[in-house]
């Protein structure tokens, strides 16, 4: 994201034009990746992991590389709900070794780094944060490590601690879903059902160290679904992000809020703040 100040044009958001300096506006507009200009300004866009508006390219044209952090986080989020949620009777959540490292945690981690060099500070956060989670749930679930071992440090009894691990990551998603509020309704949407699968996993946890299976089950099971939810917007922002005029005949609205700059802009107000 852009320290710089916008131009006239840009603070009106009145343009619906591809001019140098103005922020496109019209209802149902996304950033076309393929035809922004440099010094083009675009609204809050979750195909990108914008929350505010921003300047796409100013110096080079670079890939948007959040659509790539999203379907790595999406297909990942999906195994392990479906896990979650014992579809088809299954609970054991080995498979999630491969996926978590290889997928969920180095790509993603990858569309983080290279979030940075695009300067989006919220999705270089985001995607690589959520990477570290996969590679780090990895570590967990890998047999050698022992974490969750009978003779482990947690002497086979670790629901305590994965609590505490699931309820550090709720804290950290409510904190982006605060930095989303400004956006779109999907993307907030996503950080929405994905914070509260944290909690209800989290909350599964603590009920099974409590000896409440009944609970624990019907606790997993709601965060498995939350986390499908999550899994299936991840998805969508990811395709929103890949569309474009040289792809594809139509695209996927985000519904902006009504307080939000784009539509402050439709009401023919300047936005208070810039990117």
């Amino acid at each position: 994201m852009s320290d710089a100040q916008p131009t006239a044009a840009a603070t009106t958001g009145a343009t619906n034009g591809a001019t140098n300096g103005a922020v496109r506006s019209n209802v149902n507009y996304r950033p076309d990746y393929a035809t922004m200009e440099k010094g083009e300004y675009a609204y809050a866009d979750g195909g990108a992991l914008q929350v505010g508006r921003w300047q796409p390219f100013e110096h080079r044209k670079l890939a948007n590389p959040a659509p790539l952090g999203l379907s790595a986080f999406a297909l990942t989020t999906f195994v392990l709900s479906a896990i979650n949620m014992h579809a088809r009777n299954q609970s054991a959540p080995n498979i999630m070794i491969s996926l978590a490292f290889g997928y969920g945690g180095l790509v993603q981690l990858l569309a983080g780094m290279w979030e940075m060099a695009t300067g989006n500070t919220f999705g270089a956060t985001a995607l690589s944060s959520y990477g570290g989670f996969w590679i780090s749930y990895a570590l967990i679930l890998v047999p050698d490590f022992g974490l969750l071992s009978k003779t482990g440090p947690y002497a086979g009894k670790p629901n305590n601690v994965l609590g505490f691990f699931l309820s550090g990551w709720f804290i950290f998603t409510f904190l982006l879903l605060m930095c989303t509020l400004r956006s779109t309704v999907m993307f907030f949407l996503l950080f929405f059902t994905l914070d509260l699968a944290f909690l209800f996993l989290a909350t599964s946890e603590f009920a099974a160290d409590m000896g409440n299976a009944d609970a624990s089950l019907a606790l997993q099971k709601t965060g498995g679904f939350f986390g499908f939810l999550a899994a299936f917007l991840a998805w969508y922002l990811a395709l929103v992000g890949i569309q474009d005029s040289s792809n594809s005949f139509f695209t996927l609205p985000v519904f902006h809020f009504p307080w939000s700059d784009h539509a402050q802009a439709q009401k023919g107000k300047a936005p208070e703040h810039t990117v």
